[in-house]
């Protein structure tokens, strides 16, 4: 069952992975083109700032749960640091339960938003509605909740071939 389980959260991290860096590529691709169109073409183009910002709102959210599994997220260890060994666990339990608790609040507060603002449409995109343009925050919520689920349940997970490339052996933790 454990393997199962970390082999479905690898295929979700190769997932996130692959949409924040297509999202950060269409960006890149998008931002320059409307550039250009104004001032080479005169042509001011009203779409690509719009769609550069979902891109971003997508790739923050969605590469937030993946920089959380591969253990690159920020993280204050002052007080973690001069802790004795012995509350060590305890304090990584609590970030851990932290994490989902602001995870389940992004889940189920992000879908009240969609829900919410499914009726309304972007001004500036009149053909997308607001929910979907909030769709990262509950989905980027999900997909950390998982993430937090299997740290609590396996231990660390960021020393995964997955996830460290250099990283020749899998974690003991993650075996």
């Amino acid at each position: 069952m454990k393997n199962l389980v970390l082999g479905v959260n690898d295929a979700i991290y190769r997932a996130c992975i692959a949409t924040a860096g297509l999202a950060i590529v269409i960006m890149a691709l998008i931002i320059p083109w409307g550039v250009f169109s104004r001032y080479a073409l005169g042509q001011g183009l009203g779409w690509p700032e719009p769609v550069a910002i979902l891109l971003m709102v997508l790739f923050t959210f969605i590469g937030a749960a993946a920089s959380y599994r591969a253990g690159a997220h920020m993280a204050v260890q002052v007080l973690s640091d001069r802790l004795p060994d012995m509350a060590q666990p305890f304090l990584i339990l609590f970030v851990r339960l932290a994490m989902g608790a602001i995870s389940l609040f992004m889940l189920i507060w992000g879908y009240k938003l969609c829900v919410a603002t499914w009726n309304q449409y972007l001004s500036t995109l009149t053909w997308m509605r607001v929910g979907i343009s909030y769709a990262p925050i509950p989905l980027g919520g999900f997909v950390t909740l998982l993430f937090v689920i299997e740290q609590l349940l396996y231990g660390d997970q960021h020393k995964r071939r997955v996830v460290d490339y250099e990283n020749c052996e899998d974690s003991k933790e993650s075996v």
